[in-house]
């Protein structure tokens, strides 16, 4: 019986499963540091070759993830202190990230099921700038340097008839920004990980895919130019949670081990994994998150003289 594939969108995750069997996975590089004061993890994976990339399921490029544990907590400052942290890895991750840009930000997901509204809700608070510098210039903000920001909440197909990618070639086409920024929820294999992690990468997204929906995808060969994802775990799927119970059951037993388990009992768990789940509190977390997120974008894009 083959191992029980977990869903997971975090590189993180992926290389630790990886890790269970191949601690010496060549093309992939982890660098890591620990934010002691801030109490934040920061670790980021480079995939470097087609066979790394198979072998974990995601594309080549790099993947920074952000792990905040009291993320879930309502403390501005901790807030703030996770929306900095973003924003030096977003610069990083920014093509020529001291020049100016026009950066158009889009907002994945469907703003009336709140586990997948988080790139809608970034985009509300986000500092939008294209239209005010296009009609009056940069003097209109008092700065001598400005990106110009532009934003676009495409919803969902059922919705509008229209794939994702369709409607943003569209935007692209029109508006030709240097480079994209897109929001969405994720999904993770870790309960630990719900709501608590940010991820950045270079690779573009594939919408949907978190749960097995998956679409078009938005990355630079498929829209000429550069593409920053950055998500947000909001959903684990069932099997997740009961994999998470066992092992805390029988993490006594030395001779458990949980992918075997899991892959023993097949059936069960890709009917499990069919489900997902949030938290009962997830109005005020997206609320709240997404406004972690949008500060730490609207920073990064802010030229300050």
């Amino acid at each position: 019986m083959g191992q029980f594939q977990v869903r997971t969108d975090l590189a993180l995750e992926a290389r630790e499963g990886i890790s269970e069997t191949d601690s010496e996975l060549r093309g992939v590089h982890v660098d890591e540091y620990y934010l002691e004061e801030e109490d934040i993890q920061v670790t980021k994976v480079l995939i470097e070759t087609k066979n790394a990339s198979k072998a974990m399921g995601k594309p080549m490029g790099t993947y920074v993830t952000i792990e905040a544990p009291n993320m879930l907590e309502p403390d501005e400052d901790y807030h703030r202190e996770i929306s900095e942290c973003f924003r030096k890895e977003l610069v990083g991750m920014l093509p020529e990230g001291n020049k100016e840009k026009s950066v158009l930000v889009v907002g994945l997901g469907n703003r009336e099921v709140t586990a997948d509204a988080l790139g809608p809700q970034v985009v509300d608070h986000l500092m939008i700038t294209r239209h005010v510098v296009k009609t009056y210039g940069k003097a209109a903000y008092n700065r001598k340097h400005m990106n110009l920001v532009s934003s676009i909440e495409p919803g969902v197909m059922a919705k509008t008839g229209m794939e994702t990618a369709e409607i943003v070639k569209g935007v692209v086409w029109e508006t030709k920004p240097d480079v994209l920024i897109v929001i969405d929820a994720l999904a993770a294999r870790s309960t630990k990980r719900l709501n608590r992690t940010i991820q950045i990468t270079n690779t573009g997204i594939q919408p949907g895919s978190g749960v097995g929906n998956h679409r078009n995808a938005l990355t630079q060969e498929s829209l000429g130019v550069p593409v920053i994802a950055v998500g947000v775990p909001t959903v684990v799927d069932a099997a997740t949670i009961v994999g998470d119970a066992l092992e805390k059951i029988m993490g006594r037993d030395a001779d458990f081990d949980r992918v075997k388990y899991m892959g023993q009992h097949r059936p069960v768990f890709v009917e499990l994994n069919n489900m997902y789940m949030t938290g009962k509190d997830i109005d005020a977390v997206i609320k709240r998150v997404s406004y972690t997120v949008s500060e730490g974008i609207n920073m990064a894009l802010d030229m300050k003289e």
